[in-house]
């Protein structure tokens, strides 16, 4: 196998292809050759002898590596360490998160098995939700998944989580079990919110808000999550026709965030939008220095939102 390597923010992907590859390793040749290492601790020395040494009762060994990166003095001496692995040691290089501009990246894509692990757009993502199901032996149909997608979120790691959860309940996964069974994440539920306030639903905007409220979430968080929302909007209509994954690579964000992102982004100007982001700074500093009613200040925030038309 030689060097392989695993790179990508998406956890679930990177989580599954190690497992196939560790599995299909111990298979082979057990689990005594199998040298997990912490990336971002080791020392050169101690991961050149992983790497170089022969396998202990066993005709090959495995050494995964999680998180190099983030240790500066093994990065700086990686053509080195990479030359010297020995033809009896499979090295696996696991990476959740590395520059694309660095000479590290580089050479890690020039390796001879580079799985690049990024998150799914929206179609890809309600494609694999109802092949898991099925998998599963259960059922999940594609609405059904676009709405449990948008109700927690692009994290495959949780989606197949809240998935397993849901066949518990029920082989045939249902809007109803999905409402009954699982919570939305705050970042899905600002999107509903401002999804409502700039469609002109004011009442539902409100409803919403007063609802994450209830549950205790904090103006100031959701503040922030309608600024990041709106840096998002800000960076699709400076984007012009470009494609959603552009986009997302382009700004480091989910391609499905800046799917779900598309249509609002297409309801409002240039104009009104730079107007939100001055509105939503101006309410974000007085939050922070002076002593206001904060609900009322943030419901006259998606009044103004769903004023704008």
């Amino acid at each position: 196998m030689g060097v392989t390597v695993l790179c990508g923010p998406n956890d679930y992907a990177r989580s599954r292809e190690l497992s196939k590859l560790t599995s299909a390793f111990i298979e082979a040749y057990g689990d005594i050759g199998l040298e997990p290492i912490d990336g971002e601790s080791v020392t050169p020395t101690r991961l050149q002898e992983a790497i170089t040494s022969l396998p202990f009762l066993a005709a090959k060994k495995m050494v995964v590596v999680k998180n190099l990166s983030g240790n500066k003095a093994a990065v700086e001496k990686i053509d080195e360490l990479l030359s010297a692995i020995s033809d009896t040691t499979d090295f696996v290089l696991v990476e959740s998160k590395v520059d694309k501009r660095s000479v590290y990246y580089k050479l890690l894509k020039k390796q001879p098995t580079f799985i690049a692990c990024e998150p799914l757009d929206q179609p890809a993502l309600a494609k694999w939700a109802t092949q898991y199901a099925k998998e599963k032996s259960g059922t999940l149909a594609t609405n059904d998944a676009n709405y449990l997608i948008g109700r927690l979120g692009d994290s495959q790691q949780l989606l197949a989580s809240e998935i397993d959860k849901l066949l518990l309940y029920n082989k045939a996964i249902t809007r109803q079990s999905i409402d009954l069974l699982t919570e939305p994440t705050p970042s899905s539920t600002v999107f509903e919110l401002l999804g409502a306030a700039f469609e002109g639903r004011t009442k539902a905007a409100i409803g919403i808000y007063e609802e994450q409220r209830r549950l205790r979430v904090e103006p100031q968080a959701i503040l922030a999550l309608i600024a990041w929302q709106l840096h998002l909007l800000s960076l699709i209509k400076t984007a012009k026709d470009r494609s959603s994954a552009d986009i997302a690579r382009a700004a480091g964000v989910s391609p499905f965030a800046v799917g779900r992102s598309m249509t609002i982004a297409r309801q409002i100007s240039a104009a009104d939008l730079k107007h939100l982001v001055h509105e939503t700074l101006i309410l974000d500093t007085r939050l922070k220095s002076e002593s206001i009613d904060t609900d009322g200040a943030m419901k006259n925030l998606l009044l103004k939102i769903a004023n704008i038309q």
